[in-house]
């Protein structure tokens, strides 16, 4: 036994010893000089310093400006890294990850300069380099750099205590505490210094296993001839390299992320819904779906169906302005902790009626059925109506099945007509008297006032409520309602808590400013992404983003007054029925306008509606859940209208750590709601890219990930000719890429019932029979993973016809404004049949500038109706429908009539051509047409559609003849389009050719 142990002894001795050897030969330092923002024109300069200091001293020197060699492979061979004057986001979140893994592993960091204006948005990288650059004064003022501590290897070599030189001088925001500062600076040697005394300018510390030195100087190439300055750095560097050991890697706890390929998109239902709000999966899989306009639909997973279960009377159209939409409506949707025992389901809504309340309410929904007489009513909150905007209206649980309900601002941010001093899209703070709407004071601002808070109550037996401990204000304070968790809020649209922290996060939409006018009113326009960990206020409308304060601003004289304090916020508003001294304001931590972030800038630019989604933990499901155990902790955060999703990681202590993209290779369609099913996968609910309408692309779905063997890529199968005579030879290709480089095997189907095998991408086929036929491909690797390319269309036994538009006179690529343009349309039949001239369609646009989307749709519509009809013909379709007159089906003109005034009528109808089906016209069954594609059923529609016209419709231009040019304001490109469908040849189907011209602007061309 006890050789044994000895034994044991010895192999952990060397163990130990594999995992701190020394390297063999000399260290290597890799010096990493990439910018994304400013850049320095002393990095060449440092570069070449580094490389000398290398040189005679020992170590080797790599540089490079390019960040994908941040990876383990390729990390693990320097004893320290070089981040010299590197700006902006320089590495992606697969980097970031290496470089954490690197420093966790043992390595070295030195940051010089601008390192400290790096990557903003990842707290991890901030507490390495130890601070953010805030500002700094103009120039290289000359200043006194006080040496703090000479017994250091980087300042060993001061031998006064003042270093008196010129350089740029930082002032440092997000300070860590925890370094040890070698030098400061002293302010009274120079202007412009923020920090006070203690002004730091170089520090070293140990962290998160590693070794970092910082240096704020070096912005000048004088700095690397400084003697001094040298040997500073040298220190800083050898420091970082330590004894030069080899990495440990086992002891690196990031983890490298997932590619983002592994993650699809599985619909469950698309373009069914009508304005979704928020959802609920049930434990059996099972969807609730809230509609604005009131209505419940149940998702049935076991029959992949969509129905209404219930169907509330909402207020959600104006009642002064009739037809106008407004916020108000079935809001939120949320199942009960304890659903499969209680069966309740929680519901946010506007009830009808002359009580302005929206209302908190719950109901017993089992077996398919949603009991409409069981309602509880919870708690219901004033509102004003009629006024835009801001409803809040997401509900969820937290782990101590405490509910939590979000109430946005019920405030106006549009100006008000024919006011003299109006908001300008700041915050809404105008107490004037009757102008009440225009005060998110009194409602967010307000203690005594629900609006523009989020709610944490314990919901009772009997449907009434009690006020847990820890809310913001508590039960008995005067002026403060209990029910208050955080308040400070303009339209916390969707809330999430952390099912084992229970820290509530959300997204708050901001205000519209597009510039910051300090001087008198305030910031612009920021999205705030928010978490709370206890009760507190977060700011809105006296503060908005990290805190930045508006002034109390005067709209009955336009006169600026204080700026809002965030340590002291005073609510003194006229209508204030709350408390006027607010605690203390919490700032986001994440904000963005519409512009660029410098902050985060990897949130993109545009439209903003930030949305707050689940925390994952892999450990909650019994099977671990829909996602790799990367995940687990990180918040899933999404915004509604850039279409992103990102993951959030935070510190132990629950502050922000970075974020980075997630399942960012899925399409998303203003994603409206993000939530957790009972077996781990991620639900999202998609609410399509119109407003107020059923959207083709609104959905449910779920994300799937692939954590093995992934299937072939295909991007795309192109043929060498779509159409033509008897006998067709098409030579087809399919682009295509697998991740794993598995040899691929390709089944090539002909759209005839043939089927042909290949080892290559690559296929040469010849058609004998006349015919339409869609060609695709199945590609399968060797572990039987496939994938299936589109369907392309091919017609055989008929040519497409070739359209060409000739401009006659002049110049052909420009034209002036007043100056008839001449052109006359020639059609080419190869298949020599006669050209007939009611087909031809010409058209004439005007664009701000060269878009070929444009050119190639949205001009065929009478060429196309006349395919749509031949199709109809050569179709099944002429057994039970005409064009006049019934038949088993219905006239096409009845048809038209029907459907003449429907949005919705090109979607519906293709669905119905394609599925089939039977009840709408009486009870014969129309067959499905599953081979068809959608731009035949489109051509098919809009010939329907042209038996009755519309007075939108566009009426064609002759085949020949002239055309005075009328753009309007900015329009510097015209386009003239003609198409022609042919009558097919015999059994071939018709086909449409399409040519355009492109003529600019004379007047905007340069002399």
């Amino acid at each position: 036994m006890k050789r044994i142990l000895f034994l044991m002894m010895i192999a952990g001795v060397f163990m130990l010893a594999g995992c701190n050897t020394k390297r063999e030969g000399k260290p290597k330092v890799l010096v990493f000089s990439k910018t994304m923002g400013y850049k320095h024109a002393s990095i060449l300069k440092g570069t070449e310093a580094i490389q000398q200091l290398g040189q005679k001293n020992g170590f080797v020197v790599d540089t490079t400006k390019n960040a994908v060699l941040f990876t383990d492979e390729n990390l693990k061979q320097y004893s320290a890294i070089v981040f010299l004057s590197t700006t902006g986001n320089i590495l992606d979140h697969y980097q970031e990850a290496a470089f954490e893994r690197y420093i966790q592993s043992g390595g070295g960091f030195v940051g010089i300069h601008a390192a400290t204006d790096t990557e903003y948005d990842w707290g991890w990288y901030n507490k390495l380099v130890g601070g953010q650059f805030l500002s700094h004064p103009s120039g290289t003022p000359n200043s006194n750099f006080i040496i703090k501590d000479n017994s250091f290897m980087a300042t060993k070599h001061f031998k006064d205590s003042i270093w008196n030189r010129n350089d740029e001088l930082y002032n440092f925001k997000n300070l860590n505490p925890k370094v040890h500062v070698l030098v400061t600076v002293d302010e009274t040697t120079y202007e412009g210094g923020v920090n006070g005394g203690d002004h730091p300018m170089s520090w070293y510390h140990e962290y998160d296993g590693g070794r970092a030195f910082y240096t704020a100087a070096g912005h000048t190439e004088a700095s690397y001839s400084e003697e001094k300055f040298l040997k500073h750095i040298l220190g800083g560097i050898q420091y970082a390299i330590g004894n030069n050991r080899k990495l440990d890697y086992s002891k690196a706890r990031t983890q490298i992320p997932p590619e983002m390929d592994r993650f699809t998109k599985v619909t469950l239902t698309g373009g069914e819904f009508f304005e979704p709000t928020e959802m609920a999966v049930l434990p059996n899989n099972d969807v609730l779906v809230a509609q604005r306009r009131g209505e419940v639909l149940l998702y049935d997973e076991d029959v992949n169906e969509l129905r209404q279960v219930a169907k509330l009377d909402v207020y959600y159209k104006a009642l002064y302005t009739p037809g106008v939409n407004v916020e108000n409506g079935l809001l939120g949707l949320q199942k009960d902790p304890d659903f499969s025992e209680n069966h309740w389901v929680y519901l946010y809504y506007s009830p009808t009626g002359d009580k302005w309340v929206n209302r908190l309410s719950r109901f017993k929904f089992k077996e398919g059925v949603f009991n409409m007489e069981s309602e509880q009513i919870i708690l219901e909150i004033n509102t004003q109506r009629e006024v835009c905007c801001h409803t809040g209206g997401s509900i969820a649980f937290g782990p101590d099945k405490l509910l939590y309900l979000s109430l946005g601002d019920n405030s106006t941010p549009f100006n008000e007509k024919g006011a003299a001093y109006v908001s300008k899209g700041y915050a809404p703070l105008n107490d004037i008297p009757g102008k009440e709407q225009y005060d998110a004071r009194r409602s967010s601002g307000n203690t005594n006032d629900l609006r523009g808070k989020i709610l944490r109550i314990k919901v009772n037996e009997d449907g009434t409520y009690d006020i847990p401990e820890g809310n913001l204000f508590p039960v008995g304070t005067k002026n403060a309602r209990p029910e208050i968790y955080t308040m400070g809020h303009r339209n916390p649209y969707r809330i999430a808590v952390d099912p084992k922290k229970g820290y509530l996060y959300w997204g708050d939409v901001g205000p519209d400013a597009r510039e910051d006018d300090f001087e008198n009113r305030g910031p612009k326009g920021y999205d705030e992404m928010n978490q709370a960990r206890e009760a507190g206020n977060f700011g809105w409308p006296l503060f908005v983003g990290d805190n930045k304060p508006y002034k109390d601003y005067d709209y009955s004289s336009g006169i600026s007054g204080d700026t809002f304090d965030p340590l002291k916020p005073i609510n003194d508003s006229r209508n204030n029925t709350g408390l006027r001294e607010l605690p203390p304001a919490i700032g986001a931590y994440v904000y963005y306008p519409y512009d660029h972030s410098g902050e985060f800038p990897q949130v993109g630019t545009g439209g903003r509606n930030a949305m707050a989604g689940p925390t994952y933990y892999s450990d909650l499901y019994p099977k671990g859940g829909g996602l790799p155990s990367y995940y687990d902790g990180k918040v899933l955060v999404y915004d509604w209208m850039r279409g992103w999703m990102k993951a959030v990681t935070l510190f132990e202590d629950g502050t922000f750590n970075k974020m980075e993209p997630f399942a960012s290779e899925i399409a998303l369609n203003n994603l409206i709601d993000m939530e957790m099913s009972p077996d781990g996968r991620v639900y999202l609910l998609e609410y399509g890219t119109g407003w107020f309408q059923q959207n083709e692309n609104s959905g449910l779905g779920y994300i799937q990930y692939n954590g093995g063997n992934r299937p072939p890529v295909i991007k795309g199968i192109s043929l060498d000719k779509t159409s033509g005579k008897l006998p067709l030879t098409i030579s087809a290709t399919v682009d295509v890429k697998d991740l794993e480089n598995d040899p691929l095997n390709y089944l090539w189907n002909l759209g005839n019932g043939e089927t042909l095998e290949t080892r290559n991408p690559e296929l040469t086929y010849t058609y004998s029979k006349a015919g339409g036929y869609l060609v695709s491909v199945e590609v399968k690797d060797d572990k039987n993973a496939m994938a299936v390319s589109e369907k392309v269309s091919i017609v055989a036994g008929n040519t497409r016809p070739e359209v060409a538009i000739e401009i006659g006179g002049g110049n052909p690529s420009f034209y002036d404004e007043g100056t008839p343009v001449q052109y006359k349309v020639s059609v080419t039949d190869a298949d020599g049949g006669t050209i007939n001239p009611s087909n031809i369609y010409v058209s004439v646009d005007y664009l701000s500038g060269m878009d070929k989307v444009n050119i190639s749709q949205g001009h065929q519509q009478v060429s196309a109706a006349a395919m749509g009809k031949a199709l109809t013909q050569s179709m099944d379709c002429k057994s039970c429908h005409k064009e006049i007159g019934a038949s088993i089906g219905p006239a096409y003109q009845s048809v038209a009539e029907k459907y003449k005034n429907d949005p919705e009528a090109m979607t519906y109808l293709q669905k119905k051509i394609a599925a089939g089906g039977s009840g709408v016209w009486g009870e014969v069954v129309m067959p499905a047409h599953t081979a068809i594609t959608d731009d035949e059923t489109r051509q098919i529609i809009l010939y329907i559609q042209s038996l009755v016209k519309v007075n939108s419709e566009k009426e064609s231009l002759p085949p020949s003849g002239s055309i005075l040019p009328t753009p309007s304001v900015g329009d510097n490109v015209m386009v003239i389009t003609a198409s022609y469908t042919d009558k097919g040849e015999g059994s071939g189907i018709p086909l449409t050719g399409t040519g355009s011209v492109v003529l600019t602007n004379a007047r905007n061309v340069d002399k």
